[in-house]
């Protein structure tokens, strides 16, 4: 069902247990669509991966997995050799690792029938948005992040009306490396995975 949804914050937790991984996300509440919990990186069962996940009362559960040897020294997955899951269906995702601009660089979504755009407009702040078709106008989610630490918070406004998948992937990118979306973050982001693998290979 389309709802129309007013914005909504959710903010940020950490969870540190003795002995365990700690394990970070964001909690908040939708009018609309209820509880939501975006948690990351959930336990793995293979050393080699990392998976971020957003369940809720009213939205379907989402799961954002990368696998390889670049996740390591990682806490959240990145866009690279990653599985996205919506529900018990596969995400197709596709995006331009040339791009110039940032709409260049967006990372395009299909599910069921629906195509969206994940584009970032800086760091702290992009933008979901599912393409108009001739049932529906579409919708715009534009995800922001505010202050640091413990006070951290995201905001999610939406224009136009959404549906429980739309919310879902919007909160979940919020648990995903998005450095890529853009060439300076992509090119810190490729420094920092050489570094880290040269600093491994002299153990």
């Amino acid at each position: 069902m389309h709802t129309t949804t007013a914005p909504f914050t959710l903010d940020f937790w950490k969870q540190s247990d003795k002995g365990k991984r700690h394990q970070f996300g964001w909690q908040g509440t939708s009018q609309e669509f209820g509880d939501i919990r975006v948690t990351y990186p959930l336990a793995p069962s293979h050393p080699e991966m990392l998976i971020t996940e957003v369940r809720g009362g009213s939205i379907p559960t989402a799961t954002f997995e990368a696998r390889g040897i670049h996740t390591s020294g990682m806490v959240m997955p990145s866009l690279n050799r990653a599985t996205l899951r919506l529900g018990d269906a596969h995400v197709h995702m596709t995006r331009n690792r040339l791009g110039v601009t940032h709409q260049g660089r967006s990372l395009f979504l299909k599910h069921a029938g629906d195509t969206y755009r994940l584009a970032a407009n800086n760091h702290r702040e992009y933008v979901l948005s599912r393409a108009a078709d001739d049932e529906d106008p579409g919708v715009t989610i534009t995800v922001r992040e505010t202050g640091r630490g413990s006070k951290k918070k995201l905001t999610l406004s939406v224009a136009k009306r959404a549906v429980g998948a739309d919310i879902a992937l919007a909160a979940l990118f919020a648990g995903v490396d998005r450095a890529t979306l853009t060439r300076r973050g992509a090119v810190r982001a490729g420094i920092a995975r050489v570094t880290h693998l040269s600093v491994e290979s002299q153990y």
